[in-house]
């Protein structure tokens, strides 16, 4: 009886026939396997056949990685390597040009099989490759499929780059050095002579003679103005209607050309977003001070003394949201997004400059601490910007994630970064956030902006009115939604686990309330008449039966209970009355300023915790806003806490020791500079 861990539940798939789900035996041989299959179709010669996996790279499966197959994978039934490898080699000797060109595109996509690669090459299939080169007879459409073909079969190194002929050499330099010829062939070629060059020194040495340096520069010439090209909007808007006119909507394919189109075209400011700011440079140093003169009108720096000159600047560069205000290209120093931020920020101060002097005079203004650092906001803004639409990554082969607006905006990531940093001040403000909540601020400018683009905008208005539209509290809304909604497709035995370690963690957070209340807590005392200054101190007796309180000094932090001399046994409390229901507010209706009825409970954690404590010790159920939350997130602890993998994983039985702390705290951040 095999054990549990050596059986594997798959879909095996053969077009024109029902899948068949079947419990896969590692130790059974792959051949009895395939022999079951063939059975369940009634399917003869099952050595004929083999197994696929039908996502991804699709490999054959083989004795050496069958156990890679995971549970739930789907394969299909194919054609057995070695048959494949037959057929095609007689295909690409067939008198039908057609079906030349068929077999060899099919071998260009199988090659990359290794399996495949040795069963073709076992049958010098890549000699019959290597005449089609030589004899050079073909049309172009056949000739890019077998020098694909041949480049997929020497990447798996079964056959040394050494082994070739002069003539096959002389032959791939010919179409490098060719100038009217197709351009799939020039690219393959390209590859094929770049890997004969690192095969080798000798091979390097034909290679150079064959094809000169001329031909190389040309080369690169078409591709700088390739992609000097593609940056043009008119272009780009051209492409894309076309493509949108000829076949009534973005197919798969044509969807994959406009992604490329895309990260080729925005990749062109890879270089900037990977260049940290120099801080010898004299252009560079004018554009950081004509950020701080375009914000604030000063008097003539060249009558001040360099002292003063040099504290001006620090001051105004502080208030412009540099952390590093003495030197403020120390900010633009790492990459990404290196001088990408400074270009972005350069840009919005010029091309929208009331927009720019607004949001730099508003916050550096401020004296409440809600202050929006607009150097610090830009340059991490550039970062999500680049890793959102994905600068400096090289295209997929099969991605087809692109957005319209790209097509009908010249300076795309410029003009983004213009509503985008708004949108951020705007943000920063709804969510009244202090330089504490930096990154939280920052995390929904990410989501704002990443739900905003999924929507596929088509213009740069349309994504303006979209994104601001969608504000703080319709973030809070959608993150909440979706929770419930992931709440709801949780499976059932998840949902089980939840609802049993309910009870536990309830428990949990009851104990901590009595807990705080036996610590107890200092309030101010209010009168009916004014406001005083005297203080009192409440705490729970540590048997729960009695509340002690009475007067205390404010430098006295955690008063013993001895001190406290009044006390309410916990049996008399009837009740528990909160904010306006509290009878001395009642009395003193109308009199009462609005911070004073805020004291009387207003919404603090100490205000949860007691009244949470308070309702225990009554045996009422706690119902602060606090406490709902702290379950919440306790329970998902829990939950995946349970929900780990930990087979075969040591837990030690006791906690590991704490290091003794370092000799000295030299590595810590200096924040005397932000300070300067």
């Amino acid at each position: 009886m095999p054990q549990q861990k050596d059986i594997v539940k798959i879909a095996i798939q053969m077009p024109g026939a029902y899948p068949q789900l079947i419990q896969l035996d590692q130790k059974k041989p792959l051949s009895a396997v395939i022999k079951e299959v063939c059975d369940g179709w009634n399917l003869p010669g099952p050595e004929n056949y083999a197994l696929q996996y039908t996502d991804g790279v699709q490999m054959y499966i083989t004795e050496s990685n069958r156990l890679d197959i995971k549970n739930g994978c789907i394969l299909r039934l194919t054609k057995a390597p070695g048959r494949c490898a037959e057929d095609l080699y007689k295909g690409i000797q067939s008198s039908d040009a057609g079906v030349r060109c068929d077999s060899l595109k099919e071998l260009a996509g199988v090659s990359t099989d290794m399996t495949f690669a040795q069963e073709f090459i076992s049958r010098n299939g890549h000699l019959l490759l290597v005449k089609i080169v030589e004899d050079s007879t073909e049309s172009n459409v056949i000739m890019t499929h077998t020098l694909k073909g041949f480049m997929e079969l020497m990447y798996h190194g079964i056959v040394s780059w050494e082994n070739l002929s002069t003539v096959f050499i002389k032959k791939i330099a010919g179409f490098v050095n060719a100038k009217p010829t197709d351009a799939s062939i020039q690219q393959v070629s390209l590859d094929i002579l770049e890997n004969m060059v690192l095969s080798s020194q000798s091979l390097f040495l034909q290679v150079k003679q064959e094809v000169t340096l001329e031909r190389l520069i040309a080369h690169l010439q078409v591709y700088v103005e390739m992609f000097a090209f593609l940056n043009k909007k008119n272009l780009r808007q051209y492409i894309y209607k076309n493509i949108i006119h000829s076949s009534g909507s973005v197919q798969d394919e044509m969807a994959h050309h406009l992604y490329v189109l895309q990260s080729v075209t925005l990749n062109l400011q890879e270089l900037r977003m990977r260049t940290p700011l120099d801080c010898y440079s004299q252009e560079q140093r004018d554009t950081l001070h004509s950020l701080r003169q375009a914000a604030f009108e000063t008097e003539s720096e060249n009558s001040l003394s360099h002292e003063r000159r040099r504290s001006l600047c620090a001051k105004e560069f502080k208030k412009l949201g540099f952390s590093n205000n003495s030197n403020p290209g120390q900010d633009l120093v790492r990459t990404p997004p290196g001088l990408l931020a400074l270009d972005s920020m350069f840009y919005f101060a010029t091309r929208y400059p009331d927009a720019y002097s607004r949001f730099v005079l508003e916050n550096s203004s401020r004296e409440d601490k809600h202050e929006c650092p607009f150097a610090r906001s830009s340059i991490q803004l550039t970062l999500i910007l680049c890793e959102i639409l994905r600068i400096g990554e090289p295209p997929s082969e099969t991605g087809s994630d692109y957005h319209p607006i790209f097509f009908s905006q010249d300076r795309l990531m410029d003009e983004l970064f213009c509503i985008c940093i708004q949108l951020l001040n705007k943000t920063w403000k709804e969510m009244r956030a202090t330089q504490e909540d930096f990154d939280k601020v920052m995390q929904v400018v990410r989501e704002q902006i990443t739900r905003t683009l999924s929507s596929k905008p088509t213009s740069l208005e349309l994504f303006k009115n979209k994104v601001n539209a969608l504000n703080y509290s319709e973030i809070l809304k959608l993150r909440q939604t979706e929770r419930l909604h992931q709440e709801e497709t949780l499976a059932p035995p998840v949902l089980e686990l939840k609802e049993r370690l309910k009870p536990e963690l309830l428990e949990l957070i009851r104990q901590q309330r009595l807990n705080r209340l036996c610590q107890g807590t200092m309030f101010r005392k209010i009168s009916s008449r004014r406001r005083q200054d005297k203080l009192w101190y409440c705490r729970l007796s540590p048997n729960h039966k009695m509340l002690h309180y009475g007067d205390v000094e404010e430098d006295m932090d955690n008063p013993p209970i001895e001190t406290l001399q009044e006390k309410i046994p916990v049996a008399d409390i009837k009740g528990l009355l909160t904010g306006k229901d509290c009878p001395h507010m009642k009395e003193n209706k109308g009199k009462q300023n609005k911070e004073v009825l805020d004291l009387a409970f207003s919404i603090t954690l100490n205000f949860c915790l007691w009244t949470d404590g308070l309702s225990v010790l009554l045996g009422r159920e706690m119902s602060s806003e606090t406490m709902r939350s702290e379950l919440e997130i306790l329970l998902s602890m829990e939950i995946k806490l349970r929900l780990l993998d930990l087979e075969n994983v040591p837990i030690p039985e006791s906690a590991p020791v704490v290091p003794k702390p370092p000799s000295n705290y030299n590595f810590c951040y200096d924040f005397s500079q932000t300070e300067q």
